[in-house]
């Protein structure tokens, strides 16, 4: 029988495991009974015996959006330990989601962002319709990418993985595919066949490389001389002044991308070039999750990301005042501060928590 609470509807047919995120007029934005919602279905579906594997798609022309960081910012204000529990229990699915012993299909058509891209990166198969656009854009709203991307964003080709974590760049399907983050490309119009396939449970990987066709040339790739090199300074004040000083050929380049990070949180910069330098210590996707909580439990409780969200769904005004204006302002003991150990202790990625 179909489920369709809680904004994703979910329903076990023959073998598989059907699951659709269903808020198309929020771009099927994650709230917390989402993630609740597909938390329970996913465990279920590991459980039976009978099921295959699992599919996750999306009603509308967006796959996700992200998290609902409009609902996240006021829960910040007036409920944050309710906004504690929403990264807990959506990194405890992240989790889950890496854990999951069967096939795990994502169609991805449309935008897929943030929080999108942890409910579908995890799982063993990342299809991609046309339309994709992938993105992880949190500086922009004075937030970190999180969800694990200071575990696989480090682990990216080149220093592309950290380029994209800073400006927010979105990468068509081309792009997506050149670096690993989807494992397929298959045209929108071919999804029912892979759903059916998983119904009937064929063999995922035969169905998909039967239907994928070539990607086509990724324009990332062409950037990657000036990226590779721009991206490896040692602090944020080199990269910048790197991009400044970048004459030539790639001067360009350096300069949009000068100005994006120009706009983008001083402090949600930082926080985010030293997630990537202390990525080099992770052994695990958990290694990253525990760290990105201390930093965003306490990041949602700053002004720059109360005056992100304000600038970019409230009153979409797109001009963010942000609490430093530059990321000489930023002093280092208050970029340490978001790494401490939590007063309450770090969040347990277990099922049971």
């Amino acid at each position: 029988m179909l489920d369709l609470e809680q904004g994703v509807a979910c329903v076990v047919e023959g073998r598989a495991g059907l699951a659709r995120l269903n808020r198309p007029k929020a771009l099927n934005a994650l709230t917390p009974a989402m993630i609740e919602r597909l938390d329970t279905f996913l465990n279920a579906c590991a459980a039976n015996p009978h099921i295959y594997g699992m599919v996750l798609e999306a009603e509308g022309k967006a796959f996700c959006a992200g998290g609902d960081i409009r609902a996240i910012r006021d829960m910040a204000a007036s409920a944050p330990e309710e906004a504690n529990r929403f990264y807990a229990a959506e990194y405890r699915y992240n989790w889950s989601l890496a854990c999951f012993p069967k096939p795990h299909v994502a169609l991805i058509d449309g935008p897929v962002m943030g929080g999108g891209v942890g409910v579908s990166l995890y799982g063993s198969h990342r299809v991609a319709g046309e339309n994709i656009r992938f993105a992880m854009p949190e500086t922009g709203i004075g937030f970190v990418p999180d969800i694990g991307g200071s575990w696989f964003m480090p682990r990216l080709p080149g220093k592309t993985g950290l380029y994209l974590a800073l400006t927010g760049a979105v990468l068509n399907r081309a792009d997506a595919y050149a670096l690993g983050l989807v494992t397929h490309c298959i045209p929108r119009g071919g999804f029912p066949a892979i759903r059916a396939a998983m119904i009937e449970g064929e063999t995922i990987a035969t169905v998909l490389g039967a239907l994928h066709e070539p990607a086509g040339e990724s324009a990332l790739d062409a950037l990657r001389e000036p990226i590779d090199r721009l991206f490896a300074a040692p602090s944020l004040e080199e990269l910048f002044r790197g991009l400044e000083r970048e004459d030539g050929r790639w001067r360009d380049f350096a300069r949009a991308t000068l100005a994006t990070l120009s706009a983008r949180s001083p402090l949600a910069l930082h926080l985010t070039f030293e997630l990537h330098r202390r990525a080099v210590t992770f052994s695990s996707l958990k290694d990253a999750l525990l760290l990105e909580y201390r930093v965003a439990t306490r990041l949602i409780r700053h002004a720059d990301f109360a005056e992100g969200v304000r600038a970019a769904v409230i009153d979409k005004d797109r001009s963010s005042k942000w609490a430093h204006a530059s990321i000489g302002e930023v002093a280092a003991p208050l970029v340490e501060s978001f790494f401490a150990p939590l007063s309450t202790g770090d969040v347990s990625l277990d099922r049971s928590a």
